[in-house]
């Protein structure tokens, strides 16, 4: 992993007002933070995510704060977080590192390997057991079925692509390519791409989901995922006041109201 978490602490973010009245009250700016931070290192560079996303870097090993943008919304919390990296990474996103999911609070993503060895013509329903553990075919969680091939000229084999050009079989011309799409997950030099789908935000509780993928014979197959847990993000806290706070044992008491 070439982000470094071990001796970054005390985290801090900071909402930059728009302006400050002299009785100390301030109009806050929706989307940029100060973000401040201790570490140890002394001879790397710092990259900051949001939500899992890249958001800034450091220009010099002794800088320990940086303004990045943050999503505008008061639906669910903002996840901040400062790595360490060698300065040749410092422009490398490592965003795939990260065991954070990108979509909203209490959404689930299935993924589906768009191998060449589905159907010309297929689409794909998604389905989930609603928490019973007993899967529901009947109803579909997608509204539109999802195209495998949207668009005939991605789907390679015998004839579709430039004819003899490929290998047996197969004809190239159209494939994702070595590398380039779902690394290790197709032919060798060819690969896979891959199709996503999100959930509607989901209430607490383990599910099962299945994808029925049907040809346009009506022939169906299906595969059926584990158990996932749904857990939604509380809500951020709003109108805090500070009730206590002891100097002796630095501890805090707030009021939400």
């Amino acid at each position: 992993m070439s982000l470094i978490s071990d001796g970054i602490q005390s985290v801090r973010a900071y909402e930059l007002p728009c302006g400050i009245w002299v009785d100390g009250r301030y109009i806050g700016s929706p989307r940029p933070v100060l973000v401040k931070w201790h570490s140890n290192h002394s001879n790397r560079l710092h990259q900051i995510y949001v939500n899992g996303r890249f958001a800034g870097v450091t220009i010099d090993s002794q800088q320990r704060q940086e303004i990045v943008q943050i999503p505008a919304s008061f639906e669910a919390p903002v996840r901040i977080e400062v790595f360490a990296v060698e300065a040749r990474n410092a422009h490398i996103y490592f965003s795939s590192e990260l065991n954070v999911p990108s979509i909203g609070s209490g959404k689930v993503k299935i993924t589906l390997l768009r191998g060449q060895n589905l159907p010309l013509g297929a689409v794909a329903d998604i389905f989930f057991d609603n928490g019973t553990g007993q899967m529901d075919y009947e109803n579909a969680l997608n509204h539109e079925r999802l195209q495998i091939w949207p668009a005939w000229q991605d789907k390679t084999g015998l004839g579709m692509a430039t004819f003899g050009l490929g290998d047996f079989g197969y004809d190239g011309a159209a494939a994702v390519g070595f590398a380039k799409g779902s690394f290790g997950n197709g032919r060798f030099g060819f690969d896979a791409d891959t199709i996503e789908w999100i959930s509607p935000p989901l209430p607490a509780g383990v599910y099962k989901f299945a994808i029925k993928i049907t040809d346009r014979t009506g022939r169906e197959s299906i595969s059926e995922t584990g158990q996932v847990t749904v857990t939604p993000a509380a809500k951020p806290a709003e109108h805090l006041n500070i009730a206590s706070f002891n100097k002796q044992t630095n501890q805090m008491i707030l009021n939400i109201t």
